[in-house]
Formats: structure tokens, C-alpha cells, sequence
């Protein structure tokens, strides 16, 4: 007999030696004939066996398998009958839908490598990026959100994106980069583009409130722009204007923008920065249980580590950037503003301490390379210069692209706002790998560690949260806040995007100073119904797809 053609056998191949089992021989009588042997194929495409299964609706684990057919869960039961084409041994494993990172700047590097190596292999299958009110299409019909997704899948990226539009992009493409308010017909233009991204799939708004051109819209402004969120009931996810000592202002700032647009809010990556800072976040969790209180659909989103992530014109007064880059770096030259500019920047380094908890992630100039990494302080030092000088030495042959690090904030917190009911996990990490082009600077480890930090440094080692309260957290929660609602649960006819993880020994390996490690503990990654990682092993099929609200 001809035997049936087996499936792709690089599929096959990648799995070793589990995947001979996936087509069975089995004895088929017929009466008034010698049993011939016939070929059944696989019921499934994937089984995952015998995990304690954390499907991300909260409460206990079950052990179960969990099979995927077509991209899509097709059973979780406490033994799936029909074998999988490949097969997955999760005994003594957690088995938990695949990770969505609600705010992330995986897209910067996709054209680059569209592995995507650092977000694989924390376990996250989805990413939302647009974060910061930058998104990489503003609704304009030649800048619109199909396009974006076209290109997106062109690169056959191994992870789903999902994109807000960025309100700072709008403002850029309309407004420019100069300090003033949108005219009415700008504003007009502004929010068609938004309407219009928001029709084509964007998942929410995101503002990014200390960046220019963003920050110089007002409050007015922001509310009309996020008006078409409120009847799809996507957020207005915001950057605040402010992180440090006008944090309390700065929230204000953001549930009057939901209430006003009658859309939800998301805090974006909620922090009190600077210890002085520290004291405020009774302050925070007050402000959002009043808002709540008042029909405002207010969340927030948190990252577990003690430094941010910006450019170090960051530490700049925003009026410096009005006009763009190249008004800035003019300031800077200007002997005149010198002092003025001078002093601001001193005054957000006492924020944070001392010019040593200011850390080069990146630079664009080649002379200044082996300044990546290197703590400010001690790298003017080094050089017997004024940290100041220094700073604005780096921006100016960088062309003010230079990548921080800040170190400000309270890991007791972190526990905290980890643990609340309304927060959800987020990186707000880039994605890159420790191999190839994306290997470059020096990014906070963030990009490669977020999520196995959480389950292994707060839930595991500080035990501030549970890992039955973690994992929604970290997948069902952050998928329905922005519409996509077959993402983030393990059930029959979800979206067959899982992680496969030791709960005993998960953990973040990337460090401040050696951000190119990956995490251990992370056993498989499954996006789509097809094995993205298993053990050290990588796919070479990229899988994932753009996402849109309410599709599947």
C-alpha cells in the first residue's frame, strides 16, 4: 500500500525523536479479508502533555494536555485521545497561554531581524506596540494602519504585533514639531486620522506626554483625539506628562482625558520616580480607585525593575526640544541658555541622586561607542571632564540620539502595583538578540527579561503575588484591554499561542551590565499552533500575524 505523504518533515524534524509518534499504525479489520494495515494521520497538529495547565482565567492549576488544530486550541482535557503530529511533554511544567506585552517597542528592530530572539524566548507571543504616542503609521491615507500590517507580515515576524496609534505621530505629521496648539482645522485632520487608524485595526491611543512633539499638546487636545475610542472601548494608554514630583498632577491629567472622551485609561508603565517620589503611591491607587468609582474604566500596566528607559535629552526641560532636534541642539551650543539648561539638568540628576545612576545605553556616534553601558559619572571621570559637558558632548556628535538609563525606583513598590488587581505586566522593551544586528549598545535588560522576572524574582523568590495571580496578569488581562478577545486563554477555539515553563526554576538572566542573556526555565513557545522554541532550539518559520480588535 502507499503509504499516506507525512507532513512537512522539517516540522517533524525539529521535535526529534517525539514526533515519530505522531502517525500511528493501526490494525484495521474487514470482514472476509486478511487485516491490512492502513495509515490514520494525526488528530491534531500539537498536543502539549500532562502540564499543570493556568489558563489564564485565575484560580488553581489542572493538570491536563492541551491540543491545537488549525492555529486554535481544539481540546484541554485531562487526557486528549487523538495524538499530535508533534507532541510536547510538559509533565512537572506550568502550561499558561502565551505572554501579550500590552506596551512594547518590539517593531524597532523587526526589519532588522524579525526573530524577534529576546521576546521568544521570555515566552511572549504578542506584542502591542505604538507605545509612547510613536507609532509607525498615523492614519493619513498614505500612513495608514493596512499598510503598516502589510508590511509588518512581510517581514514573517515570529511573534503577533498589535499596534495603538501614536497621538505624538498624529500631532508630528500635522502640527510639526513646534510648542503650540493645534488650530481647529488641525485638529480636525488629527482626529480623522485617528478615526481612520482605529477602522483599519489600531487596538487604543497611546500619548507619550514627556516627548516632543506629544508634550505640547493639551489636555483639550488629547480629549478630542481619543473621542473615537470611547464607542470601541479601546484606551487612551498614556506616558504621563510628568513620572517624578508631579506624578499626582500628571494622573489627573490623564482620568480627566478618559472621562472627557468617555473612553478607558491606561497608565502606561506606572512608576514613582525618585525617592522622594516613593511615598506617593497610596496617592496613585487613591486617584484611580475615585476615578473608578466614577465610571472611569482606569488600568495601569508596570515593569519589574528599578530603572526606566529613555534618551538622555530626557533630562532636558521639554521647552528645550521645541522646534525638533535641531533647535535643541542649537540650545545646547548657545552660550546664553547654557546656565538656565545647566541647572534644569542638575536638578533631575539630584531627582535621581548622583550622575552615576544615569547609565549610556546607546549612541550613534562611532567615537563615543565605549561609552555604552558605562555609568555617566563614572565615565566623565574617566575622562576628567564635568558630567555635564560630557552629556552634552554626546548629544551633539550623536545628533541628540543617545539612549539612558535611570535608576529611581522602589522595588517595594514594584511588589505592590505587581500585585494589585488593576495592574498588568508590561516591558516597554525593545526586542533584540545576542547574536546578529540587533546585538548593539547596551539596553536595559527589560527587553530580555521582563516576564520570567516576574514569575521568578516576584512571584517565586519576594512572593508578592501568587503565580495563579500572575498569569492573567500576564495574558488574558492585558489581551482584553485592548480588544483582543481570543488571545490570553486556554480554551477550545482561542488562539493556540501558549508557553511551556518550570515555575521551580523560570528566571530572568539579563543584567544591567550583560542585557544580551536569555532566560532559563522557558521550555516552549507556541504561537499560532506552531512551535516557535522548544528547549534551545528556534524555528525558522515566523508564524506570527497582525492582530486587530475583535478579529480572529
Amino acid at each position: 500500500m502507499t503509504p499516506v505523504a507525512p507532513r512537512a518533515a522539517s516540522r517533524r524534524a525539529f521535535l526529534g525523536a517525539s514526533a515519530a509518534a505522531a502517525v500511528t499504525l493501526v490494525a484495521s479489520p474487514r470482514r472476509g479479508t486478511a487485516a491490512p494495515w492502513v495509515r490514520r494521520l494525526p488528530a491534531h497538529d500539537l498536543v502539549i502533555r500532562g502540564g499543570t495547565v493556568l489558563d489564564g482565567r485565575g484560580g488553581p492549576g489542572r493538570v491536563a494536555d492541551v491540543a491545537i488544530s488549525a492555529g486554535r486550541v481544539a481540546e484541554v482535557a485531562p487526557r486528549v485521545a487523538g495524538q499530535g503530529e508533534q507532541e510536547v511533554d510538559a509533565r512537572g511544567l506550568v502550561v499558561a497561554p502565551g505572554f501579550v506585552d500590552i506596551h512594547s517597542h518590539a517593531e524597532g528592530n523587526l526589519e532588522a531581524d524579525p526573530r524577534l530572539e529576546s521576546a521568544v524566548r521570555q515566552g511572549i507571543t504578542t506584542v502591542v506596540v505604538g507605545a509612547d504616542g510613536s507609532s509607525s503609521f498615523t492614519g493619513a491615507p498614505d500612513r495608514g494602519f493596512a499598510a503598516w500590517a502589510t508590511r509588518v507580515e512581510g517581514y514573517r515576524p515570529a511573534i503577533n504585533f498589535a499596534a495603538m496609534v501614536g497621538l505624538g505621530s498624529v500631532r508630528g505629521a500635522v502640527v510639526g514639531e513646534a510648542n503650540r496648539p493645534a488650530t481647529p482645522d488641525e485638529l480636525a485632520r488629527m482626529t480623522a486620522m485617528v478615526e481612520r487608524a482605529l477602522a483599519e485595526g489600531a487596538c487604543g491611543a497611546s500619548t507619550g506626554l514627556e516627548y516632543a512633539p506629544g508634550a505640547f499638546a493639551s489636555a483639550e487636545e488629547l480629549v478630542a483625539l481619543s473621542r473615537p475610542l470611547a464607542a470601541r472601548r479601546l484606551p487612551y494608554a498614556s506616558h504621563l506628562r510628568n513620572e517624578d514630583d508631579r506624578l499626582l498632577e500628571a494622573i489627573d491629567e490623564a482620568l480627566a482625558v478618559g472621562r472627557g472622551a468617555g473612553c478607558p485609561v491606561q497608565l502606561s508603565h506606572l512608576k514613582q520616580q525618585g525617592r522622594r517620589n516613593w511615598d506617593k503611591l497610596e496617592a496613585c491607587v487613591a486617584r484611580l480607585a475615585a476615578a473608578r468609582a466614577a465610571g472611569v474604566d482606569a488600568w495601569f500596566d508596570v515593569y519589574p525593575y528599578e530603572a526606566y528607559s529613555t534618551g538622555l535629552s530626557n533630562l532636558f526641560p521639554i521647552a528645550a526640544l521645541d522646534g525638533g532636534t535641531g533647535a535643541f541642539l542649537a540650545r545646547l551650543a548657545d552660550p546664553a541658555q547654557a546656565p538656565a539648561l545647566r541647572r534644569q539638568v542638575l536638578a533631575k540628576v539630584e531627582l535621581l541622586g548622583n550622575w552615576d545612576q544615569v547609565q549610556i545605553a546607546s549612541v550613534r556616534a562611532a567615537e563615543d561607542r565605549d561609552a555604552e553601558g558605562k555609568r555617566l559619572g563614572a565615565h566623565a571621570a574617566s575622562l576628567g571632564q564635568d558630567p555635564y559637558d560630557v552629556t552634552v558632548g554626546l548629544l551633539q556628535r550623536s545628533g541628540g540620539s543617545v539612549g539612558m538609563l535611570g535608576f529611581g525606583m522602589s522595588e517595594a513598590n514594584i511588589d505592590r502595583l505587581l500585585a494589585h488587581p488593576w495592574g498588568m505586566v508590561c516591558s516597554d522593551g525593545g526586542a533584540f538578540a545576542a547574536d546578529g544586528p540587533t546585538r548593539r549598545g547596551s539596553p536595559h535588560p527589560r527587553g530580555a527579561g521582563t516576564f520570567p522576572r516576574v514569575l521568578g524574582r516576584f512571584v517565586r523568590e519576594r512572593k508578592a503575588l501568587s503565580l495563579e495571580e500572575a498569569i492573567p496578569k500576564l495574558t488574558r488581562v492585558p489581551a482584553a484591554r485592548v480588544g483582543l478577545g481570543d488571545r490570553g486563554v486556554l480554551a477550545p477555539g482561542m488562539a493556540g499561542d501558549a508557553v511551556v515553563f518550570d515555575p521551580a526554576t523560570v528566571a530572568d538572566a539579563a543584567t544591567f551590565a550583560n542585557p544580551f542573556q536569555y532566560p532559563v526555565g522557558i521550555a516552549a513557545v507556541v504561537v499560532n499552533g506552531a512551535i516557535a522554541l522548544q528547549g534551545a532550539s528556534r524555528s525558522n518559520g515566523g508564524t506570527g500575524r497582525v492582530l486587530r480588535p475583535g478579529a480572529r
